[in-house]
């Protein structure tokens, strides 16, 4: 071959560039979040309970808030039913921030982890922080 010992070192150097980034995390496991729910809302609630349940809100809160930003925006509906049959305003600031005031530890800490960047703040006014 003409070329080969180029064509060797660069596969050479396209496969370390390629395990570089494996290599360097070795063993650097990042913890699992941990979110926060110790606000004072949810401190004196008597019931501790969400718009959903537990699971539901870890693996579908997201899917929830685009539903309920389509049905307030595009039809008019602002009441949510939810499984329990309880019915809830559908706003992020006045159902889910009222209660989860703490964005920096109870929503960044996840989503940094998952390193998403919701579009949420765009549009919403960013709680105050201990509010």
């Amino acid at each position: 071959m003409y070329n080969g010992g180029k064509i060797f070192i660069g596969l050479i150097i396209f496969v370390g560039l390629l395990i570089l980034p494996f290599y360097l995390s070795m063993g650097k496991a990042i913890a699992k979040p941990d979110p926060k729910v110790d606000t004072p809302v949810i401190k004196q609630m008597a019931v501790k309970q969400c718009v959903e349940s537990k699971d539901f809100m870890k693996t579908a809160h997201m899917q929830m808030l685009n539903d309920w930003r389509d049905s307030v925006v595009r039809e008019g509906n602002r009441l949510y039913t939810a499984a329990d049959g309880k019915s809830y305003d559908m706003s992020l600031q006045n159902t889910c921030m009222k209660c989860h005031s703490n964005k920096k530890q109870f929503c960044d800490e996840c989503h940094n982890f998952v390193a998403v960047k919701p579009y949420c703040w765009d549009c919403h006014l960013m709680p105050k922080e201990g509010a």
